[in-house]
């Protein structure tokens, strides 16, 4: 029988449920258990595909396709597990499937209320995932916080699941904020006991609670939140802030976590502690040791929000970690280079990294940061919107077609470089119409993308999510001032990789490689990135340049930094099996 464990969060939102989920899981896996997750969002929208990246932060795209919440992007890198369009349910889905099911009579006239019809719905999703995946334990997060009104059905259909499958198959965890009070030099539990008191009032005693705060939580206050909220001293759990996110399944084992949730849900796992976590000791050691520093600009249009750009920062991290370097990420905004030019915000940075987003507001600081990189022989990679600004740069300042853009911000442009793919003549629609999931790519050339994968004619898998492509009327002309496409869709319609083979790397991809980067398994584009970053050039303030010095040839790990190995990540796949 498959064993749920429910995770809601009180008093603030934002306080790490996604991470907390991740690590639960990374516990059960390591202790021998099959994991799946999901993410249960109230908001009406079907997904956060058409949502501005400031309301909920990045999209984050699934193999199948699926444009999902942020959180999905930690499950899969805690747990590397490949999740998929039954792990993000909304509360559009939701009633988009009640209200269609009652136009198509299925309710036999009857009234269709909240309670059963949209929890039965509810529980079904939740079910589905259990049946599809066979795991062994489904981990819920429930989004939002407890007393918001629009997860009010969430919370209900999650209370119905411990009757339905069985109270030894259903484990609830409350993540709760305590606020810390300087003027009394003292964290207040509280709010804690109020929102417990709203999630019993609904019918859910939590069996664990685990408490986030900003300074280290004296152990009376463990007691009096056991008094106060009739949960056992062993299911009171701390999680102060820490410098690394993946610190957290450590902190969680350490207080018990994985042998509590194995006693109350008689998994009849063998009692252990961090030594369980195959490694990740190791893992958190090496991101916590002192390390040489590289410094990478992200140019983009939604950096005031840095949730935007997860995966991408993440990527840049796992990378870093590969190459035994700690990466810190000058965050520019590209509005702020047309506004003052690029080297008010580039100089002396190792690396530069343009990222997707939609619309033209801040295309142009983009481009200009391409010329930048180019001129200055700065590494650069390009993220789907940042290859595309590629191209578009190269045909205006080396092809000398000045007009020359995307008809996504010109229609009516004599010098279409990137324009709409065929198959989106037509579509309306905003959400779910684009390019979206894995499909291949073929590998072609010498380049850094062949020593990245491993090789020429290697096949790869990749995930996309775009409604544009490279217009191949220019690739000959493209290619004689030396943008090179050297990835291809194996029929060779689609660019999906151009490079300057004669900079020291300077890629871009049309797909989203910071969706398959893992914390023990980097992405090769960005595995490749970084290790040209380490031994690269720095552009100075004062206009010269620098050569850095890139170390030994060798990881932490003892990897070659240059290898064109596969045994990082499969040439048929842009991930690996388990780490």
């Amino acid at each position: 029988m498959t064993k749920f464990i429910f995770v809601t969060g009180g008093v603030v939102s934002s306080v790490g449920k996604g991470v907390c989920v991740g690590s639960i899981g990374r516990i059960l896996k390591s202790r021998g258990l099959s994991v799946s997750l999901l993410k249960l969002d109230p908001y009406l929208n079907v997904d956060p595909g058409t949502m501005s990246p400031y309301q909920h932060g990045e999209v984050f795209v699934t193999d199948d396709g699926s444009e999902t919440d942020l959180d999905l992007g930690h499950y899969e890198r805690f747990v590397n597990v490949q999740l998929g369009k039954l792990s993000n349910v909304t509360s559009g889905q939701i009633y988009s499937d009640v209200i269609a099911r009652e136009r198509r009579g299925e309710f036999l006239g009857g009234t269709i209320q909240v309670v059963p019809h949209v929890t039965d719905s509810i529980k079904e999703r939740i079910m589905a995932l259990a049946e599809s995946s066979s795991a062994d334990v489904i981990v819920v997060e429930v989004g939002g916080t407890v007393g918001d009104i629009e997860g009010l059905p969430f919370l209900e259909a999650i209370r119905q699941m411990r009757n339905e499958v069985g109270r030894d198959n259903v484990f609830y965890t409350h993540l709760t904020f305590l606020p810390y009070i300087s003027s009394t030099d003292e964290l207040k539990t509280k709010p804690t006991q109020h929102s417990v008191r709203e999630l019993r009032g609904i019918g859910i005693q939590p069996d664990a609670i685990i408490c986030r705060s900003d300074q280290t939580v004296p152990e009376g206050l463990r007691s009096k939140i056991v008094v106060h909220c009739d949960v056992p001293i062993e299911g009171v759990l701390m999680l102060p802030t820490v410098s690394s996110i993946y610190e957290v399944p450590l902190i969680l084992e350490d207080q018990g976590m994985g042998n509590l949730l194995s006693d109350t849900l008689r998994l009849n796992l063998k009692d252990a502690g961090r030594e369980s976590l195959n490694g990740w000791v190791e893992f958190v050691d090496q991101i916590k040791k002192p390390k040489e520093t590289l410094e990478v600009a992200v140019v983009g249009k939604y950096v005031d929000l840095h949730d935007s750009y997860m995966s991408v920062k993440e990527a840049l991290i796992h990378a870093g970690l590969h190459h035994d370097r700690d990466v810190e990420i000058r965050w520019v905004g590209s509005e702020d280079i047309e506004k003052d030019g690029a080297e008010s915000y580039l100089s002396g940075v190792r690396g530069i990294v343009v990222p997707g987003g939609f619309g033209y507001r801040g295309v142009e600081g983009m481009i200009d940061a391409v010329q930048y990189a180019r001129e200055n022989q700065i590494p650069y990679l390009g993220l789907c919107l940042g290859m595309q600004v590629m191209v578009i740069e190269a045909a205006r300042n080396l092809l000398g077609k000045k007009d020359a853009n995307s008809t996504e911000f010109d229609e009516k442009t004599d010098n279409p470089v990137i324009d709409l793919m065929p198959d989106q003549v037509g579509v309306t629609d905003k959400g779910g119409t684009m390019r979206l999931g894995v499909y291949p790519c073929e590998i072609l050339g010498e380049g850094a993308s062949a020593r990245a994968y491993g090789g020429s004619e290697t096949v790869i898998m990749e995930r996309h999510r775009h409604r544009f492509e490279f217009n191949n009327s220019f690739k000959v002309s493209l290619a004689s001032v030396g943008l090179v496409a050297t990835g291809v869709s194996p029929d060779g319609q689609l660019v999906e990789i151009v490079e300057y083979e004669d900079h020291p790397f300077m890629a871009g991809t049309q797909f989203h490689p910071e969706f398959l980067s893992g914390p023990t398994r980097p992405h090769p584009m960005f595995r490749e990135f970084i290790r040209v970053v380490s031994n690269g050039v720095v552009k100075t303030p004062n206009g010269a340049n620098s050569t850095t010095n890139g170390g030994n040839g060798k990881d932490s790990l003892g990897f070659e930094r240059d290898t064109n190995s596969k045994a990082l990540h499969g040439s048929q796949s842009g991930s690996t099996t388990d780490a």
